[in-house]
């Protein structure tokens, strides 16, 4: 055994029980330790590397199907073993039938379905006749399954990637636009083309994928287009980005299109303000995140009578500065919030709200206030003795 795999293969394998979560990431950890090591010696002994990493899938592949990896944190160690086993396969010189079996059965004959390969990673190491021969057994698999098989999806994961492997502008549009019914598959289409080069026709079917509905399918291929012609179309980019903001309004739009805008912001302001003043969450968000300006979204969300209790704390921590006695009434609107439900973790968000209410009303009329409110609140939840617990603890008035 290599000093390589000395190094590695210990830190994949493990006789631990991973069916509980917490060992589960717990063993992700000296997994990924592995990836680094791997990668470190990519290349001084690429041969090394690939035929290290390839028993390093096998183990953790069983061990992924007997483990909770709901954290996922297995499952991106085993995603980076991939992506070292096609760029090692490459410069390795693996021979080709190997490589094509062993791709096959990683696929369709593996112990869990959770991981496709991509052809167009390996087309290095595959070379002309090793991507045929794999493009012959995924056809001959094609022909073989039935049309419940939950291997389809690899079979069909396949031939799309296969079809930008040879740049097939006809093939891409046919396997991954298919039916057409579906916005993302056309948002899919313009990544391949993009992918191959066909610059134009992405862009022509990302807008396709915009104009696909109001969904959020659509808002994503809207996004990709407007990338599109950000990167190729420079001049096209803004009135596209502001035609996606009229379309879908949202503090995230509306940043996308400030972003893009940079110094005609001006010009556009007023519009994209009054847009999302259908929403308080949405205008509270774009002008403290995007624009930066505490005043106005204090403002506005008190114009806009603003609910979202997690946006409120963090305006509340923004304007602190700005006028402290000021976020004193709203910090007890959100101890109230907080004391709507029962619960730890709502008793300490509440005592840590009532805490800092303190101390910004200290030696104000306020503080006296503050306190009243404290102790009404102790009376009136006398009998949930954890509250009071986390009161205490944080140096709350009895």
């Amino acid at each position: 055994m290599s000093d390589l795999a000395v190094a590695v293969l210990p830190l994949i394998r493990t006789r631990a029980d991973l069916h509980h979560r917490s060992a589960a990431t717990a063993h992700g950890r000296p997994m990924q330790h592995a990836v680094d090591l791997l990668a470190d010696a990519f290349d001084s002994d690429p041969a090394a590397v690939f035929a290290v990493t390839q028993k390093a899938l096998a183990s953790a592949i069983k061990l992924i199907a007997r483990a909770d990896d709901s954290s996922g944190v297995m499952g991106s160690a085993i995603r980076d073993l991939l992506d070292i086993h096609a760029r090692s396969a490459a410069v390795a010189r693996v021979p080709v039938s190997k490589l094509v079996a062993w791709m096959i059965a990683f696929q369709f004959e593996g112990e869990v379905d959770y991981f496709e390969l991509d052809p167009v990673a390996y087309a290095g190491a595959l070379g002309e006749d090793g991507m045929a021969s794999y493009r012959d057994r995924i056809r001959q698999l094609e022909a073989d399954l039935g049309p419940g098989s939950a291997r389809r999806f690899f079979v069909e994961w396949n031939l799309r990637r296969l079809a930008v492997v040879a740049g097939d502008v006809d093939a891409i549009i046919a396997t991954h636009a298919r039916d057409r019914r579906v916005a993302a598959w056309f948002t899919d289409t313009a990544r391949a083309l993009a992918e191959v080069g066909e610059v134009e026709l992405a862009i022509d079917w990302a807008r396709q994928a915009a104009d696909f509905d109001r969904g959020h399918q659509a808002q994503e291929g809207a996004q990709y287009w407007c990338e599109l012609l950000g990167e190729y179309r420079v001049g096209e980019e803004l009135p596209a980005r502001v035609e996606v903001f009229t379309r879908w309004p949202s503090s995230t739009t509306a940043a996308r299109l400030y972003m893009c805008a940079g110094e005609l912001w001006p010009r556009y302001r007023d519009d994209v303000l009054a847009r999302l003043a259908f929403s308080a969450r949405e205008t509270v968000l774009f002008a403290l995140g995007s624009l930066g300006d505490v005043e106005l979204a204090w403002d506005a969300a008190h114009a806009l009578n603003l609910t979202s209790v997690d946006v409120w704390d963090r305006l509340v921590a923004a304007y602190e500065p700005v006028d402290p006695a000021a976020v004193v009434p709203v910090l007890a609107d959100l101890v109230t919030a907080e004391l709507a439900h029962t619960g730890v973790r709502h008793y300490q968000v509440a005592a840590r709200y009532l805490h800092r209410m303190r101390a910004l009303a200290a030696g104000t009329p306020q503080a006296a206030e503050v306190d009243h409110l404290i102790g009404e609140l102790r009376e009136k939840h006398r009998r949930r003795p954890r509250l009071q617990q986390e009161f205490d603890r944080v140096g709350l008035p009895r």
